[in-house]
């Protein structure tokens, strides 16, 4: 089948033998994969060595997460903020090469792979010098700050031999598997439609960070930093809170959204752009100076089903996924998945009776419980099963399998297409909210184009 083109009843089709599945209802602990045990040793010359561009919030979770694995090595840092060289060796725990110049890294010879943990409007940049260079790359999330970055990263990649990795890890998680397997089952019957929500309520987590209280244009490269964003003054703001514009961020949809895009993609095993997105929204809490929108709803079109995504940074609400179909609802959750079975048929007459007369109406019952009650003892119980993980961790295992990558050359799952596609929807998401105005993806010409 081509996924391409799914439709709504032959999706969930697609695994022999689904209509036949069977759960046994309950609860079960998913255990984490046994990728990264305690001990594990690995030869000196099997070990591999990377450089990380970029250890500011997200790269320095990165950095100590990949400096716990075996067999991983950090030998140089570069960042535009002095201060973050400082830390960069804290967290590794001795001294490394530190530099303002991404570009000695890619030129260092004992260096095999770059983390890439910039602001979203160096992305294309860094990841297409990464790959000239011969480097394996992990790039975080989203991939790029527009559809032609995406495009310029994609190429790169395709005509190269090299891992490139996108940093959205929900395709690493043991919770993510199950959701696949389950929906692959048919467990839920013909999908209909998926709804996404994730919210946060704090200044946080609406990306009012403080800056670093030294920061200046002394210890930052403030021009660099600003790269082909348009010119302005040093503003200590825009750096620690860059997420909040246009201009150097992709805003709630690049931030939360592209978790839930990419771990869907995942479970529904497709990899493609959304034809449609109708998005609207606005700036209700946060009158910053941003310009990006602290609430934003959006309806995509994936082949013939409706995904509806809502995020806002003013309400707080659980970060889920739900795939709704003819025989239940499956709920994905960053720890847990959970399938609620539905019959889908009447367990009683129709109270459109109500409106036939006396006579009719109960000649009708009487008629429809001979032919729908079930024999004494034989009812039918919807059935529900849930899987939970007790470790929400899926940072550590989506870095383990980028360095396996490095090291076996075998692909990755969230390749730079992967990560093209998860980051065209948060691209038309964002389009169709400024245009105001419903948008396409045209495949042909690379462009996101405004629809009536």
């Amino acid at each position: 089948m081509n996924k391409a083109n799914f439709s709504r009843r032959a999706f969930l089709r697609a695994s022999a033998g689904a209509a036949g599945a069977s759960l046994v209802a309950g609860s079960t602990l998913l255990e984490p994969a046994p990728l990264f045990a305690a001990g594990q040793t690995v030869a000196p010359s099997d070990r591999i060595r990377f450089g990380i561009v970029g250890v500011g919030m997200e790269g320095s979770g990165l950095l100590t997460t990949a400096v716990q694995l075996p067999g991983v090595e950090c030998v140089a840092a570069a960042d535009l903020y002095d201060g973050r060289h400082d830390l960069a060796k804290e967290i590794v725990g001795r001294p490394i090469r530190t530099t303002r110049r991404y570009k000695e890294l890619l030129d260092a010879k004992d260096i095999d792979a770059i983390i890439v943990a910039v602001p979203d409007h160096w992305h294309k940049q860094v990841v297409v010098d990464a790959i000239a260079a011969g480097k394996d790359v992990y790039c975080e999330k989203p991939m790029s700050h527009s559809a032609a970055d995406g495009m310029a990263m994609v190429a790169a990649q395709k005509k190269s031999d090299r891992i490139v990795q996108i940093g959205a890890q929900r395709t690493s998680s043991v919770v993510s598997a199950k959701a696949k397997d389950l929906l692959a089952q048919g467990v839920i019957g013909d999908l209909n439609l998926v709804e996404m929500t994730f919210g946060r309520n704090d200044p946080t987590g609406a990306w009012e960070y403080p800056p670093p209280p030294d920061l200046s244009p002394a210890n930052l490269d403030w021009d660099t930093w600003l790269g082909t964003a348009p010119k302005k003054a040093f503003d200590p703001y825009a750096f620690a809170r860059w997420r909040c514009w246009r201009e150097y961020g992709t805003g709630v949809a690049g931030d939360l959204m592209v978790h839930l895009i990419s771990g869907m993609q995942f479970v529904m095993g497709i990899n493609e752009a959304p034809r449609q997105a109708s998005a609207m929204g606005g700036i209700y809490r946060w009158k910053d100076g941003r310009n990006m929108p602290d609430v934003h709803t959006v309806l995509f079109q994936y082949g013939e089903i409706p995904v509806y995504v809502r995020l806002s940074l003013g309400c707080a609400t659980p970060e889920v996924t739900t795939f709704m179909g003819s025989k239940g609802t499956l709920e994905y959750r960053g720890s847990s998945v959970k399938f609620s079975a539905q019959q889908g048929v009447d367990v009683s007459p129709s109270y459109y009776s109500g409106s036939f007369p006396a006579k009719m109406r109960k000649e009708y019952e009487q008629a429809w419980h001979a032919e729908h009650d079930p024999v004494p003892g034989k009812e039918t119980v919807d059935q529900g099963i849930s899987y939970t993980s007790d470790d929400y961790d899926d940072l550590k295992p989506h870095l383990w399998n980028f360095f396996q990558s490095v090291r076996s050359r075998k692909p990755v799952v969230q390749d730079a297409v992967f990560g093209h596609h998860a980051a065209l929807a948060c691209h038309m998401a964002n389009e169709s909210y400024f245009r105001k105005s419903r948008v396409a993806w045209d495949e042909a010409t690379g462009e996101i184009k405004s629809i009536s």
